[in-house]
């Protein structure tokens, strides 16, 4: 079924309650999208007769709240940095969980490069995006900086020990062959070929594709040091968020769905095979490449938290974005949260165990 708002103050409602809520996700891995890819998400509310609705299937005048968070009855499991700007434009949003999962965030370089450690990116040129029109929504630009940052962190240098070279937003391939795709949202990989620079932040399984389309390797690779703070980034850690409206009024719903991720996540840890399937498609890549990018356990750490290192990892990341200008102001993390659905569920599983 497919719905149509005209109105976002709107919430379509049977005598019954809800009669659908909305889902979005980013392109990455999350307990949302393989729940949607495997059906269990639709069967958990279907015996209520409510519908889930994806707002990537919807139409394109509904494709701006996965950014601004304004659908009632919305659901998103994504980027934190899109989150963080709503929420710093007022977005009514609430925080009900975080995930961590390593996604391959690398710096990449030409195959001739000697870069190879974070001490050697001393004096080199690295890419950054140039600004988005609206400046919050500079996501690229957002990533870039706090992944060189995070590079930087490991051998104790700054932002004054690189050359920042902005590069286009979004990349127009400057090898005709190679077809335009989620590769192209890393610019910076055709500013390599061309010279422009010799350092380019990327993550996750298009930044794979688009890399080896263009015969680049890896120079450094950020997921391998011990050091989390040098990856904390856009999603890391991803933010689960609610619409205030639907958490207020229609609670055990918001707790429904926190249960059904928490039951993906455990089926996730058993079947990895699945997963990596699964996520060829929510990633718009390859096998070869979803299997690079997704590594070390990642299918066993799909389950949403609230504990206190993720969140002052988040807070990390949103006092980055408030210091280089990618908020309208500053945000009360603490204010943000609700972990009432969170400790429902827990609740629920713990008296299940018994």
């Amino acid at each position: 079924m497919s719905v149509v708002i005209d109105e976002v103050e709107e919430i379509q409602e049977t005598h019954s309650g809800l009669s659908h809520i909305w889902i979005t996700r980013c392109p990455v891995p999350t307990a949302t999208g393989i729940s949607l890819k495997r059906g269990t998400l639709r069967k958990k509310f279907e015996h209520q007769g409510i519908d889930i609705e994806v707002l990537q299937d919807a139409n394109k005048g509904l494709s701006i709240h996965h950014f601004d968070h304004k659908l009632p009855a919305l659901f998103r499991e994504g980027g934190n940095v899109p989150a963080l700007a709503a929420l710093s434009e007022g977005a009514p949003s609430r925080l009900i969980g975080l995930t961590w999962i390593d996604e391959w965030q690398v710096l990449i370089v030409r195959p001739d490069s000697n870069i190879s450690h974070p001490e050697h990116l001393k004096g080199v040129r690295v890419a950054l995006p140039e600004y988005a029109e609206k400046r919050a929504g500079s996501i690229f630009r957002a990533m870039s900086l706090q992944g060189i940052r995070g590079a930087l962190q490991l051998a104790n240098l700054s932002f004054r020990d690189v050359k920042f070279v902005e590069v286009p937003e979004r990349a127009e391939s400057v090898n005709k062959e190679i077809r335009r795709d989620a590769s192209s949202y890393w610019s910076g990989l055709d500013a390599l070929l061309t010279g422009d620079v010799d350092a380019v932040y990327v993550k996750g399984a298009s930044a794979v594709e688009a890399a080896t389309k263009r015969g680049l390797k890896v120079g450094i690779d950020l997921d391998q040091f011990e050091d989390f703070t040098s990856r904390v980034n856009n999603g890391t850690p991803r933010p689960i968020t609610v619409h205030k409206d639907l958490l207020k009024d229609h609670f055990e719903i918001v707790v429904d769905f926190l249960e059904e991720l928490f039951d993906t996540a455990d089926w996730a840890s058993e079947n990895l095979d699945e997963v990596l399937n699964i996520l060829q498609d929510e990633t718009i890549a390859g096998a070869e490449s979803v299997a690079t990018a997704y590594r070390n356990d990642f299918h066993k750490s799909l389950h949403p938290s609230l504990s206190h290192d993720r969140l002052e990892l988040l807070k990390q990341q949103k006092d980055f974005l408030w210091l280089h200008g990618f908020l309208e102001r500053d945000i009360d993390l603490d204010a943000w949260i609700d972990d009432g659905p969170l400790q429902e569920v827990l609740k629920r599983r713990k008296n299940k165990a018994i």
